[in-house]
């Protein structure tokens, strides 16, 4: 049977086209994912990258339950516009610790990998109760009532960090079992700015420049 009766009898058989397609797509989808998998720096955290704290993580959650990602970014692209404007494009030993990750798919907002330390914590308050004090333009909502509930109510911590241990996060029993403390007299807002400040500072030094 020549090349060309095969390939026409595959186009009248609907069986056989829908097998060959899934055939071939499933080729394509191993070519990309097996040596994926044996990738380690996919794996391995970058130098300065430690699994959140009590208080970052629960800032973490706070930005996940607002919908920040819904508007923000946290993936710089390689590319010479992004670095430019962002900072150091971001490496996937950077999101190790990240269950589930916060790429986000849409920029209404400036990206937030790099935000970690390029303001005050005092500027990120103002910013979250009302944005267009720091930034007249603006169109981001405010969020004042983060300022109002306190950071402990926000979810059991020690039950997050002792899950996230299940999963690889090296949590220590003193870690977990000062989670509460570390919480006491925070509220929302604190932790939230926590978060934001640790955002892209895992990188080693020599790269971030």
């Amino acid at each position: 049977m020549s090349a060309l009766s095969l390939h026409k009898k595959i186009e009248e058989n609907t069986g056989l086209l829908i097998f060959g397609i899934l055939l071939v797509s499933a080729i394509g989808g191993l070519v990309q994912i097996l040596p994926v998998l044996n990738q380690k720096s996919l794996e391995e955290p970058t130098v300065n990258t430690k699994p959140y704290s009590a208080i970052e993580l629960t800032g973490r959650d706070i930005y996940m339950r607002e919908g920040c990602s819904v508007c923000h970014s946290q993936q710089i692209r390689p590319l010479i516009a992004e670095v430019e404007r962002y900072g150091p494009y971001s490496r996937a030993g950077e999101f190790v610790y990240d269950r589930p990750f916060m790429w986000g798919s849409k920029r209404t907002g400036p990206d937030l990998h790099r935000i970690g330390g390029k303001y005050t914590d005092d500027w990120h308050r103002i910013h979250l109760i009302d944005p267009r004090t720091v930034v007249p333009e603006s169109i981001m909502p405010g969020y004042p009532w983060l300022a109002e509930r306190a950071a402990s109510e926000t979810g059991n911590i020690v039950a997050k960090m002792t899950a996230l241990r299940k999963l690889g996060h090296p949590y220590t029993d003193a870690q977990i079992a000062a989670a509460e403390s570390d919480l006491e007299g925070l509220m929302e807002i604190d932790a939230l700015t926590a978060y934001l400040q640790i955002l892209g500072t895992g990188l080693d030094e020599e790269i971030a420049r």
